[in-house]
């Protein structure tokens, strides 16, 4: 991991990832995102890791892709490594074994709402914003538009794409597309709390549950009721469900294995 590209803080089972180009509003460098892919891949492979805060340096969340570096190198092998790479970061957020949050403030732009849209939870200053301004100038945010389109409701992400214009967290909020607006002194705090509460269940039900979340909605309905029949199945013969159950049934607190 590069240090002057992301940070990474762990504290009692919550791993803070903190995009570093503040200069940059954070925006996803080609360099960023491997950094980003690498960590998270990381983590996957961590049975200490229970959930994941994705959260940015200075003034803004994200400014989506470095449009002056995508410019800069001109060539259509870069440009398709640069979206491929972005797809591929997006998508590794989604099958992370463990649930990722979104802490905003400021700007989530573009391939930035993208990330927001792809986290599996997002809380937001109430001061933050949020935008698919391709339109604006050309570049139409085609590939935000897959994980928007499955955050929001058609026409919220039709309206977004095609005007380009900014909303606000409240209707951020009322869109779907984050769980909750606090004030901006509050953010920190508000996700720190959600994160805990996430850490503290079973990393391994945390991981049945999110993988069968993700593959069900995709199911027409009867598929989706077989599939997650199944896993439930499954889950009921797992150790921490197990202990849970009798810890629910004894009104005591469980003792996770994680298993």
């Amino acid at each position: 991991m590069s240090q002057s590209l992301l940070d990474r803080h762990d504290h009692e089972g919550v791993a803070t990832l903190t995009l570093s180009r503040p200069d940059a509003y954070n925006s996803l460098s080609l360099e960023l995102m491997q950094a980003l892919h690498s960590e998270l891949d990381a983590i996957a492979d961590d049975t200490n890791v229970r959930c994941v805060v994705i959260r940015g340096a200075g003034k803004g969340f994200c400014a989506g892709h470095d449009l002056k570096q995508m410019l800069g190198e001109g060539e259509e092998a870069y440009y398709r490594c640069t979206f491929e790479t972005c797809s591929q970061l997006m998508q590794r957020i989604v099958s992370l074994p463990v649930p990722v949050i979104a802490q905003v403030h400021g700007v989530a732009t573009a391939a930035g709402c993208q990330l927001v849209a792809s986290a599996d939870l997002a809380i937001a200053a109430d001061t933050a914003r949020f935008a698919t301004p391709g339109v604006n100038i050309g570049l139409f945010c085609s590939t935000p538009m897959v994980a928007l389109s499955r955050a929001v409701q058609p026409k919220h992400a039709m309206e977004l794409l095609l005007t380009g214009d900014l909303i606000n967290a409240q209707r951020a909020c009322d869109m779907g597309l984050i769980n909750q607006q606090v004030p901006a002194a509050e953010l920190e705090q508000a996700v720190a709390t959600l994160a805990a509460k996430i850490a503290s269940k079973s990393r391994h039900t945390l991981q049945i549950g999110k993988q069968a979340f993700y593959r069900q909605r995709e199911l027409p309905l009867a598929e989706a009721y077989a599939v997650c029949s199944e896993v439930m199945v499954d889950n009921m013969q797992t150790p921490d469900a197990q202990e849970g159950i009798d810890a629910f049934i004894g009104k005591r607190t469980p003792h996770w294995q994680h298993r």
